[in-house]
């Protein structure tokens, strides 16, 4: 048989899914396991959004959608979005593209960016599939280590070090998975400037940007002088609308690239599902006291979760400022994260993905998910008493 392509060969699994699937074969085989591996909202799809979808069943919202690349309610509502929550002013016309969820809208970006070898600049700690998509579409990963010990902040001195002559584009996500961190007017100032005197396009990642603690904001790049033409927005609505099994987000920036990807869209996928795109309407145009209950909720976790975990001996976890993630490290332990995560799973039954997974600068850390009942959190913080000594 000819070969198979050696990039798709080589494209590791996703360790977040992995970890959740091994947590969920061990309860479906009786164990009493603590799932903290995955990024899913412990909260059902709001009642109003579920509603707008069945109704949009029942009026015939079962064909293929016009136009393909979104319904023009729904490209309507996110450009309104964009522009009273994040100062971005695009034409719901040309400039959006909704996609069957953010990841795919992450592909798409990156399939009209990319020509082979080109390369993209992407921060570590990363979420898990960043480099892959980048492999994906033809172009080379390179990765920005960050610093723990500096809270992750992005610099323009470690940006700079990595650019080359091939360099197309940076990848950024704030609220970033998996480190919870909001990044600052400073960090977005020293992206743009970075990006503009380097001729480099952005791709923001925002899908976290309702999840924010504290009275902080969200800042969006493409909101900054000289951004608008050079920034791809990537968001959706499995994270704050609680709609991930749902398959909904889009890709929103100029037009003449958003031109494209309407094209590949049509070439590739055809369409989301036509009905989804109505709860998508529902989801942005009703009212939001769904996104805030929910968004308090996680703080009021991360409120319990960071103390507790400080108060075992063996454990530190620094305070997060969005997503709904922890990171906590294990600083007197031998073990690397992958051997603490299986400590973790075989020990108290507690399912975490390593920190390796999110890249060198995450090494010795293990990622929790605070998306989850608080009564699992707790029991959760019971069980690391017991055991932390053994790791």
């Amino acid at each position: 048989m000819q070969e198979l392509s050696q990039v798709a060969r080589n494209i590791p699994v996703s360790m977040t899914l992995a970890v959740s699937d091994k947590a969920g074969a061990l309860k479906a085989a009786g164990q009493d396991v603590i799932a903290l591996a995955g990024g899913d909202p412990d909260f059902d799809t709001p009642t109003h959004i579920t509603a707008a979808a069945f109704k949009a069943i029942e009026q015939g919202a079962t064909h293929y959608p016009s136009p393909m690349k979104g319904i023009t309610p729904l490209l309507e509502a996110i450009a309104l979005k964009l522009e009273q929550e994040n100062q971005i002013k695009v034409d719901p016309r040309t400039d959006v593209v909704v996609t069957p969820g953010g990841k795919w809208a992450l592909n798409l970006a990156l399939s009209i960016l990319l020509n082979p070898g080109d390369e993209v600049i992407y921060f570590d700690p990363f979420w898990v599939s960043y480099p892959s998509i980048i492999l994906l579409n033809g172009g080379v990963p390179v990765r920005v280590q960050l610093n723990s010990t500096d809270n992750f902040t992005i610099t323009a001195e470690l940006i700079q070090a990595h650019i080359s002559s091939k360099t197309k584009a940076i990848m950024v996500n704030t609220p970033t998975n998996p480190t919870g961190r909001v990044l600052t007017q400073a960090e977005i100032d020293v992206l743009t400037a970075v990006a503009v005197q380097n001729d480099l396009y952005v791709l923001s990642d925002e899908i976290y940007e309702k999840l924010i603690f504290d009275g902080r904001r969200h800042i969006s790049p493409a909101a900054q002088p000289g951004m608008a033409e050079r920034t791809l927005i990537v968001n959706g609505f499995s994270k704050a609308y609680a709609m991930t099994g749902w398959r909904l987000g889009y890709l929103a920036g100029p037009g003449e690239i958003m031109k494209i990807a309407a094209r590949i869209n049509g070439q590739t996928i055809s369409s989301s599902a036509t009905f989804t795109m109505h709860a998508a309407v529902a989801a942005l145009t009703d009212p939001q006291d769904c996104i805030a209950a929910m968004r308090d909720s996680y703080q009021a976790r991360r409120d319990f979760m960071v103390p507790a975990l400080n108060s075992i001996e063996g454990i530190e976890c620094a305070m997060i400022e969005g997503a709904f993630y922890l990171m906590p490290c294990f600083p007197n332990s031998s073990k690397n994260s992958m051997q603490l995560a299986d400590a973790l799973l075989d020990l108290a039954g507690i399912a975490g993905t390593p920190g390796a997974a999110f890249g060198q600068a995450a090494e010795g850390h293990v990622r929790f998910s605070i998306a989850t009942a608080m009564s699992e959190l707790e029991r959760a913080v019971e069980r690391l008493a017991q055991i932390a000594h053994k790791l």
